[in-house]
């Protein structure tokens, strides 16, 4: 009996330690998983605050590599940025410090910092082109002739025409007709005080014909250069009132800018320069711009057939790019006794112009 009594002793000691055990366990084991979740939910707040602020930075390389062709021209230059200036363009980018806030990375509509504003046929959408292979400019493709021709429609419109850039970025766009246009200065310094003006100018006498060679295309039934140049033929009395000839007296265009900014924000590009060395000019440009220069020669080469300089074939594109069929134009020939009659007409106005540029264009 006493044997038994051991045994029974025996077998249910254990048994109530275990159950003992067991209820601890699950205790502890429930108290555990409290703590956890606690612990979990509280970081995972943070958590997800911190991927809020760190998932900027991977949509940003992207945005970058496709973002400068956001809505431009589909042409090739667009589509051959990228390659041609490949990943080293983008490492002294401005904008690209990691930044908690995120502001950086939004790409916003915004009024322009810079204006080409002239002249008609001087080389400003050779300019343009060029310019846009800079990442950080970002360029309508399109002119708006906002200042000119559609100021009614208000800054709002006009904001919502141009391109989305990051921060760092400049926004540009070019209408040379604002160059000669008379309201357009007051208007555009309304706009911003400190916007930045470009002007392309070339030889008075070769823009005129240049122009008149673009007016033919357009209206083939146009009478001939001479008989619209000149108000009376015998005597050489120049008709300085008819376009192509008044867009040609620059110091008057340019005295009206200069009554509402100053020389240094205004920066003259030659437009013969532009052609023989696309480079040299495109390096000044991006300096008054407080560009890196970026855009360099080997970008360029000369095509001979059309005289003037086109795009490289960037690495990973297919072909080269010039300009449209519609630039380098064979231009009318003129006969040699207008275009010397025309040459002294200008003669003054160009010294004129040098004088309040600074520099002498060395046109004949």
């Amino acid at each position: 009996m006493a044997a038994f009594h051991y045994h029974h002793h025996h077998h249910h000691y254990p048994y109530s330690d275990l159950r003992r055990l067991f209820h601890r366990l699950s205790i502890a084991s429930s108290l555990s998983i409290l703590c956890f979740s606690l612990v979990y939910l509280l970081t995972g707040c943070c958590e997800s605050e911190l991927s809020e602020n760190t998932d900027i930075k991977t949509p940003t390389r992207e945005f970058l590599v496709s973002g400068w062709q956001y809505e431009r021209n589909g042409t090739t230059v667009e589509r051959e940025v990228t390659t041609a200036l490949g990943e080293d363009a983008f490492s002294g980018h401005p904008g690209l410090e990691a930044n908690s806030s995120g502001k950086e990375w939004t790409a916003t509509r915004r009024l322009p910092q810079a204006l080409i504003i002239g002249v008609k046929k001087g080389g400003t959408r050779a300019l343009l082109e060029f310019l846009r292979l800079h990442p950080d400019i970002r360029a309508l493709g399109s002119e708006p002739h906002f200042f000119d021709r559609h100021y009614a429609r208000g800054l709002d419109w006009y904001r919502s025409m141009m391109p989305k850039a990051l921060d760092g970025q400049i926004v540009m766009e070019k209408t040379p007709r604002y160059f000669v246009t008379v309201e357009t200065p007051a208007r555009v310094h309304a706009m911003s005080k400190d916007v930045k003006l470009i002007v392309v100018v070339r030889d008075p006498v070769t823009r005129a014909i240049s122009d008149y060679t673009q007016i033919i295309s357009k209206t083939p039934d146009i009478p001939p250069f001479e008989s619209l140049a000149f108000k009376n033929r015998t005597n050489g009395e120049i008709d300085s009132l008819w376009s192509p000839l008044w867009i040609g007296l620059y110091a008057q265009h340019l005295e009206r800018w200069l009554a509402w900014f100053p020389r240094t924000q205004i920066h003259l590009v030659s437009g013969e320069r532009l052609i023989s060395d696309p480079a040299g000019e495109l390096g000044k440009v991006q300096d008054f711009l407080g560009l890196q220069r970026i855009v360099t020669d080997k970008h360029f080469y000369f095509n001979k057939t059309k005289g003037f300089p086109c795009l490289k074939k960037p690495e990973g594109s297919s072909k080269p790019h010039c300009l449209g069929k519609t630039k380098g134009r064979m231009h009318a020939s003129i006969d040699r006794e207008v275009l010397q009659r025309l040459r002294e007409f200008y003669k003054p106005h160009n010294q004129r112009f040098y004088q309040m540029a600074g520099q002498d264009f060395g046109w004949q």
